[in-house]
């Protein structure tokens, strides 16, 4: 039996607490059955923004028309796209395994474990305690039931980034958001893309506006089936048939790609690590039960990321990791603040979003206020012939306190967080942006004028 301080499970935002813990001279054990990096780094956001800036850059080269300047697309280079990619991914990797290795306050563990007892587990090799757990195991691609995939070749994000040439065409099972950024990306590198999606839209957690203007857009370039439930998949011809009915009329539709990718949701990891064993409850769904201090049901053990189930970012597993650990340490104990969690869909158009959306501000019955802008109201849109930018923002009534921001259109990640840095600071209203001076001409100014258009919600608001 090896005794250590703490262990962590999983090398994600886990990383995080091994660094703080090795500062403070804690004998750590870092348990982790896949890529040094955790999800973000190996088969997430890095990844696949490496692809889709130069896809961002094919559909600007393409909507330049609309300013007239005609361009033509020489090349994408998917080779140089994958190389780049890679050696990224690779370098920030082995720089993760190589400090981990050479660091003697630190086991790294490259297996799966569970528990199997109090604050013990398992590895393959060996039998781990400590009096203080994390686990920050992640999550990973639902493979959902439909007949006939065992007979066929699938991908799923996880594999994905693997792939030496490009498809010629490709059907994507998942409208959420990663069926939306892999569409782009596929579809801007010339790929004949369908996505067939369950849920009656596409991208159904952001606001319906958001999501029919990305509908409306991305539909240009990508074939997309939504209210469609998958029955069947089956080799054909010329690839994979993927058998499909429409909900609203009960029609069949059959839809041929040389690949098909897998996002249609995702699972905890918790089930690989038997939790039970040491006392830590899960949820319905399977993910860790923790309290507002990211305690699980066991003492000593905290959960965070992924695996808990509830915000599924990289930038929240990192905050979440701070957290634990001023919990961990201290005796006093901060609560998770979630008022404020921003997020983006890096599909065709960008979607940027923060704190709540119109309808879960109905269910908690406040008294609130509605602004819409669209870019076109304002000059740098005109500037861009933008046709579809929208922000929306929702505010408390009285208080003017910012309770949500939807944003969809180019750089909308980066008008966002300006909203995000507001719902963080003095009484969270809007009222600083008001009160500032915005530089004129530029894509700012959207987000401003969405405040000064406030009004009920229902009061008809036009382009």
């Amino acid at each position: 039996m090896d005794e250590y301080d703490l262990i962590i499970i999983g090398s994600g935002a886990g990383l995080n607490l091994v660094d703080a813990a090795v500062r403070s001279g804690m004998r750590v054990a870092l348990a982790e059955n896949g890529q040094m990096g955790g999800t973000c780094l190996n088969r997430g956001c890095i990844p696949s923004k490496m692809w889709i800036y130069p896809a961002d850059v094919i559909r600007q080269i393409e909507d330049g028309h609309r300013v007239g300047v005609h361009a033509r697309l020489e090349k994408a280079d998917f080779e140089l796209v994958q190389q780049r990619m890679w050696d990224s991914v690779v370098k920030e990797r082995d720089g993760i395994s190589n400090a981990v290795k050479e660091d003697p306050q630190v086991t790294p563990i490259r297996d799966t474990v569970s528990f199997v007892g109090d604050r013990t587990l398992k590895a393959s090799n060996r039998t781990i305690r400590a009096p203080r757990i994390v686990i920050a195991g992640g999550a990973r691609s639902v493979i959902p039931d439909i007949p006939g995939l065992d007979d066929v070749d699938y991908q799923t994000s996880e594999t994905i980034f693997d792939i030496e040439t490009l498809p010629k065409s490709m059907v994507i099972v998942g409208g959420g958001f990663k069926g939306c950024e892999f569409a782009h990306f596929f579809s801007a590198f010339g790929v004949d893309v369908t996505i067939v999606q369950r849920g009656s839209r596409l991208l159904p957690n952001e606001e319906l506006e958001i999501s029919s203007i990305v509908t409306r857009k991305l539909g240009h370039h990508v074939t997309i089936r939504t209210a469609h439930d998958v029955k069947e998949v089956r080799k054909g011809d010329g690839g994979i048939e993927v058998m499909s009915v429409d909900r609203n009329n009960g029609k069949e539709v059959i839809d041929e790609g040389e690949m098909l990718l897998l996002v249609a949701g995702m699972k905890s990891n918790a089930d690989w690590l038997d939790p039970s064993a040491t006392g830590v409850e899960l949820d319905e769904r399977g993910y860790i039960k923790v309290n507002e201090h990211l305690e699980t049901t066991a003492e000593g053990i905290w959960a965070l990321g992924d695996i808990t189930g509830r915000h599924m970012f990289r930038h929240t597993a990192n905050y979440e990791s701070q957290v634990v650990w001023y919990n961990m340490m201290s005796d006093e104990k901060v609560s998770v603040d979630e008022h404020a969690i921003p997020h983006a869909v890096y599909t065709y158009p960008t979607v940027g979003s923060v704190g709540m959306t119109e309808e879960e501000v109905k269910r908690s019955n406040m008294k609130y206020l509605v602004g819409y802008n669209y870019y076109s109201n304002v000059a740098k849109g005109v500037a861009m012939a933008n046709d579809h930018g929208l922000v929306k923002v929702l505010v408390e009534a009285g208080t003017r306190r910012i309770l949500g921001a939807h944003i969809v259109g180019p750089e909308a990640d980066l008008l966002v967080q300006q909203v995000v840095y507001l719902m963080n600071a003095g009484d969270q209203s809007y009222l600083p942006m008001a009160r500032s001076q915005i530089i004129h001409p530029s894509l700012s100014e959207v987000v401003a004028g969405a405040f000064a258009h406030l009004a009920e919600p229902g009061a008809h608001h036009h382009h």
